[in-house]
């Protein structure tokens, strides 16, 4: 059976945590790999924190992306109406709730993954094998680590 729990010891505050990863999703944008750019700009349209509603507009634009467009994107996506409203919260909230952006970062890459498309597909196989179950959006992934 797989361990149920990752112990990943947050270093910094959760807040800290999302400005840092605010600060790369903003690199990333106006960067030039299209590869790395465009995800974050869909993420940024599906939180419709600027007037663009186009890929393609917000693509003209890209270089008026400030980083309080990322922090009201993430607080988006953290189901916070702001990045004022997130961030006088999520430091009160366990650190687990940012798995899915450390899994962007590669904090658990020496683990083996598998993914599933919603909570209750993974719940249903974590039942049977265990592992640390990780929501990412829509879907979710099993994260096995050995049971110690």
């Amino acid at each position: 059976m797989w361990s149920t729990t990752l112990s990943l010891a947050a270093s910094e505050t959760n807040s800290a945590f999302l400005r840092d990863y605010a600060r790369r999703m903003l690199r990333q944008t106006q960067g030039e790999q299209p590869s790395r750019a465009l995800p974050v700009r869909r993420r940024v349209l599906t939180a419709q924190v600027t007037p663009e509603r186009k890929l393609t507009d917000l693509y003209a634009r890209r270089e008026s992306l400030q980083l309080k467009h990322m922090l009201h994107t993430l607080a988006a996506e953290l189901g916070f109406a702001s990045w004022e409203h997130c961030k006088a919260e999520i430091d009160l909230r366990p650190a687990a709730l940012l798995d899915r952006y450390r899994l962007d970062l590669g904090a658990y890459g020496d683990y083996e993954t598998n993914w599933f498309p919603d909570k209750a597909a993974v719940r249903q196989w974590q039942q049977q094998h265990g592992g640390y179950v990780l929501r990412y959006g829509e879907q979710a992934a099993a994260i096995l680590t050995k049971q110690a």
